[in-house]
């Protein structure tokens, strides 16, 4: 098996080029190959920054995900906070840090999968650094555009608005358990959801925005906190993914807590004024359905969750016993 080791920082780096050149973009005025890049954003336009870091063995474990995957699903969390802004993908850097002994296939397959992404959601790969650490890590900086003056904020929240979700729940933390008990891999990489974002910035009585990285009990108070709202909700309403119920059983857990408190669904948690359009008609504004789930309320707290999730927070990282996330806390 060749390594890391054996192939060299220079020719690692020389392998990473070549794939991202592939995903280049002719907004990328200098990509990889000098001390930094050049991206233009247009006249007219804020630009938009947000970072993650995925560590092995704290947000995945090479005995349940591919290398293509985890390279897949590195990117996808860090396109969904763009998403979450009303922002187009500019362009994107990875700081690889991982052990000598680590196979060349698996960083091939990694890069492939994370450029794979790159090139799907017009993200291109501009650079980055390579590093040696005990584990595996991917350190992700993404940029992106938007009008100026204009972004989907947390806090942009009023009483009366309408909340909703743009998608099922509970999809990968069933996936992820499910493997962690039985075997196999993951193989589900959720979908950012850039060009919903996008049409929601530009939907006239649009509020407040935030990705559903952590999961809905976490995610929405973060939703309400900038604006002083609560909310009331339909638990009821709430969308949950296909089977969900079925699979939670078979494994001997509750369906609800995959879906609120699960994480890493990466759907869009809206806010929109209430002479705004329908739910169905922001649905095709969208081009994906909006599940309108409750109400923002002029006194803090939030109402309806189900009785039985008790005071679940969804994911946090330094709470024990650790849980697994592809993401970390935003801050």
């Amino acid at each position: 098996m060749r390594t890391l080791g054996d192939l060299g920082e220079s020719a690692l780096i020389a392998r990473i080029e070549r794939q991202a050149r592939r995903a280049d973009r002719p907004w990328v005025r200098l990509g990889i190959g000098d001390d930094a890049a050049i991206v233009r954003a247009r006249s007219g336009e804020d630009l938009v920054v947000s970072a993650d870091t995925l560590v092995e063995d704290v947000h995945f474990r090479w005995k349940t995900q591919s290398a293509s995957v985890v390279g897949q699903r590195a990117l996808a969390a860090n396109l969904s906070d763009l998403a979450a802004m009303g922002s187009r993908p500019l362009g994107c850097t990875l700081a690889l840090s991982a052990p000598p002994d680590l196979a060349v296939s698996r960083v091939d397959a990694l890069i492939r999968g994370f450029t794979r992404a790159a090139k799907r959601w017009a993200c291109p790969l501009v650079g980055g650094n390579v590093s040696r650490a005990r584990e595996t890590s991917l350190a992700v900086t993404v940029f992106g555009a938007l009008p100026r003056g204009r972004a989907l904020l947390r806090g942009d929240v009023r009483p009366g608005d309408r909340i909703g979700v743009t998608g099922p729940l509970g999809r990968s933390a069933l996936e992820r358990l499910r493997v962690e008990r039985d075997g196999g891999a993951i193989r589900f990489v959720p979908e950012p959801r850039i060009a919903a974002g996008r049409a929601f910035l530009a939907t006239p009585g649009h509020g407040g925005c935030v990705d559903l990285s952590d999961g809905l009990v976490s995610d929405l108070p973060q939703l309400l906190e900038g604006s002083g709202c609560g909310a009331r909700l339909d638990s009821d309403l709430v969308p949950r993914a296909r089977g969900l119920g079925a699979g939670a059983r078979r494994l001997g857990l509750d369906a609800d807590t995959l879906a609120f408190a699960g994480g890493e669904d990466y759907e869009l948690l809206l806010a929109w004024r209430s002479r705004g359009p329908s739910a169905e008609e922001l649905s095709r504004k969208l081009g994906l359905p909006v599940h309108e789930i409750g109400r923002a309320a002029a006194s803090p707290g939030i109402e309806g969750w189900p009785e039985h999730l008790g005071k679940r927070q969804g994911w946090r990282h330094f709470d024990t016993p650790a849980r697994r996330s592809t993401k970390a806390r935003r801050f």
